[in-house]
């Protein structure tokens, strides 16, 4: 599930938590339209179009949070968790000593 949450992730373009609490491993096909600017990409991180060319969309795939809830019966909801974040709190030019 860490890895499907992390490929929902970069396709809706905001973090996604597993919170199911599923452990096995899981084989599955989900097919949705990707919504242009919506940020959804292709497989593994890379823009559409790059690398493999993917089968054309089907016009008549629901969005990819339609998808996910029809086809493995999973939601995703909007809502506010914790997320990991980098503070820089001093930055120096290198010098030549």
């Amino acid at each position: 599930m860490a890895v499907i949450a992390q490929i929902l992730t970069q396709s809706v373009g905001r973090p996604v938590l597993d919170k199911t609490g599923l452990a096995s491993y899981y084989d599955f096909d989900l097919r949705w339209t990707p919504q242009l600017g919506s940020g959804d990409v292709g497989p593994f991180g890379l823009p559409p179009g790059a690398g493999a060319q993917p089968p054309p969309a089907d016009p008549d795939a629901p969005n990819l949070f339609t998808a996910v809830q029809e086809q493995l019966g999973l939601k995703l909801e909007s809502a506010r968790g914790p997320v990991e974040v980098i503070v820089i709190d001093r930055l120096e030019k290198p010098t030549l000593d």
